[in-house]
């Protein structure tokens, strides 16, 4: 495995969610686009649910990495798109995509609340970068 290192910048307030700073040296490097709540056939999961589309959503980054030949402990940065983001539904999002980094330091991390997403029926897409030997 690369060697990846989070790092907490004192001057940063910590928040146990995400890392403010992740450096990861060496390695492949693994783009995965962005993912939305769809299954193998395509349909939709969880329409209208935000914690069962993030889940779904969080399943299918597990195949994409799996795909790979990684895994989630090799993400170093997701980026989360949110439709009609308030501060009330971050802790919906957290509490479905923290199972899936338990135990584990979580990767650098950025939340982007947006009018919409590609289909009307998507919450939330959230893309990641992986780096792998």
């Amino acid at each position: 495995m690369p060697k990846i290192e989070h790092l907490r910048p004192s001057e940063l307030h910590h928040n146990p969610a995400y890392s403010h700073v992740v450096v990861a040296s060496a390695g492949r490097t693994i783009y995965i686009a962005g993912q939305v709540s769809t299954d193998e056939e395509g349909r939709v999961v969880g329409e209208g649910d935000l914690a069962a589309q993030t889940t779904q959503v969080m399943h299918n980054i597990g195949a994409a990495l799996a795909a790979a030949g990684a895994t989630y402990a090799n993400i170093v940065k997701i980026t989360t798109f949110v439709v009609g983001y308030k501060p009330e539904l971050r802790p919906i999002i957290g509490k479905a995509r923290g199972v899936f980094f338990e135990g584990m330091t979580p990767p650098a991390s950025t939340l982007v609340g947006v009018t919409a997403l590609a289909a009307p029926e998507w919450l939330i897409e959230i893309e990641a970068v992986a780096v792998v030997d």
